[in-house]
């Protein structure tokens, strides 16, 4: 299973004036930036930085 069977979301945050990209599955997790292609890219990477850290830690990451 890799980062990318995670449900992503790219939308609007008129309070902060920039894209907020979301993962389903790590609800606590979010990455704004003004670019929504910057976005998307940003919360997948912050997704697999943490999926790494849990797996090195012994714990199980959420299923897809």
């Amino acid at each position: 299973m890799g980062i990318e069977h995670y449900t992503y979301r790219v939308t609007w945050s008129a309070e902060d004036q920039e894209f907020v990209g979301l993962c389903s599955e790590f609800p606590s997790l979010s990455w704004l930036v003004a670019d929504q292609h910057a976005a998307f890219e940003g919360i997948q990477k912050l997704v697999a930085e943490v999926v790494t850290d849990m797996l090195s830690n012994n714990e199980t990451p959420p299923q897809p």
